[in-house]
Parts: C-alpha cells; structure tokens; sequence
C-alpha cells in the first residue's frame, strides 16, 4: 500500500505541477498534453496499484510488473515533455505495450479467488 500510495501522491503532485509551475516550460516546448497523457495514466495506475495491493491474495507479479512499466511509460513521457528529446519518448510505446500486457497477467491471474471472472 505504501508504494502504491506514494505513487498516486507523486502523480498528483506531478500533475499540479505541471499545471502550474511548469506550464511555462511545457507551453513553450508545445508538450503539456504529453505531460497530462503521462500523469493521467500515472495516477490511473496507481489508483489500480492500491487495487492488486488491497486485494488478497495479492497479485504480486501484476503489482511490481505495474509498478516498473509506470515509470518507464510515464517517466520517458514526463522526461520528453520537460526536454523536447524526441528519443527519449521511444520508450513510452513499449512501457504502453507492457502495460497492455499487465491487464493481461492480472486477468489471468489466479491466487485462489472464489470467482476467477469478478
């Protein structure tokens, strides 16, 4: 719960951010929409990270496969939004592939739920 709640706290706190004291920056780099997309998808899955982290069992893989795809998906693209360094943004589709996958694994899941399909 912890980290999942950390995470959620710092994509709000990023996204205030953005909004505010970097809106400058973002404005003149033409990538606050890019900075939204990342703390949007950010917070969506933190929220789902205190979702895995509640449940029992909890699906530890999905958890940490989650956590490590958040970063890379919305970290390259809060990164390209502050930098305009196109390179950096060719690692959000594959953070975004895994992050597809992650929904996968956790409906795949099977930790002994009574009703595998809830």
């Amino acid at each position: 719960r912890v980290v999942a709640s950390t995470l959620g706290f710092a994509a709000v706190a990023l996204g205030a951010f953005g909004a505010h004291a970097l809106k400058p920056t973002l404005t003149a780099l033409a990538t606050m929409e890019i900075w939204q997309t990342a703390s949007f998808y950010h917070l969506t899955h933190a929220v789902l990270l205190v979702c895995i982290a509640l449940a029992r069992p909890t699906a530890r893989f999905c958890f940490w496969f989650f956590f490590f795809f958040i970063l890379l998906f919305s970290g390259s693209l809060y990164l390209f939004a502050l930098t305009g360094i196109k390179v950096i943004a060719v690692a959000a589709p594959v953070g975004g592939f895994f992050l597809l996958s992650g929904w996968i694994f956790l409906a795949l899941h099977r930790g002994g739920e009574a009703d595998a399909r809830t």
